[in-house]
């Protein structure tokens, strides 16, 4: 049943134009990249969110799912890109979290340490097309200030001021939309 949900059609090019669009994500903060892979994603994961799994998890790699997630979408990953699971979201080097509205607390994820911040947790965590609060964002990557409004639970903004006052530690965020990806890294202050 597994096999029946292919990965990247075209596993080399489709691998290389997302993951160009997860870093001009995080070079640009808050702004859209549309992410174009051809591939059909298991239940509980959107295309966007899939095409960053297969392009960042390979068999070193140690995953959080967010509960609830499908398990057919946890074979999926495991089949296509040999990740590990983990029950414990603060050992992840990533997470996926399938369902905004019931996001944990940031604190929960791994924020590394001083002499490894990049050992944090990345997450992904797929959104709506639609419209949510807007804010204002600045930091390294924004010419001035841009304004972003992903739809995200109403406590996320406060969780992230926390995020951003702990660097060089913190994680970082990837908002995967139905057809595009928006970059928040640690630098990004609301």
């Amino acid at each position: 049943m597994i096999t029946q949900l292919p990965g990247f059609s075209d596993p080399v090019q489709d691998a290389q134009n997302t993951f160009r669009s997860l870093l001009n994500a995080l070079a640009h903060p808050g702004e859209p990249y549309p992410i174009a892979a051809r591939l059909i994603p298991p239940t509980g994961l959107n295309a966007v969110c899939a095409a960053a799994c297969l392009t960042l998890f390979d068999v070193d790699t140690l995953i959080w799912l967010q509960p609830g997630l499908p398990p057919e979408a946890q074979a999926w990953l495991q089949f296509h890109t040999g990740c590990r699971f983990t029950f414990h979201p603060d050992q992840a080097q990533f997470a996926v979290i399938w369902q905004a509205s019931l996001l944990p607390d940031l604190s929960t994820f791994h924020w590394g340490t001083a002499e490894y911040p990049e050992s944090s947790t990345t997450l992904l965590i797929q959104i709506s097309n639609g419209v949510g609060k807007q804010v204002t964002a600045q930091g390294p990557g924004i010419l001035g200030e841009r304004s972003i409004a992903p739809v995200l639970p109403s406590q996320f903004w406060a969780q992230w001021q926390m995020n951003v006052q702990a660097y060089p530690l913190g994680a970082d965020v990837f908002l995967c939309s139905e057809t595009a990806v928006i970059g928040l890294p640690r630098t990004m202050s609301i």
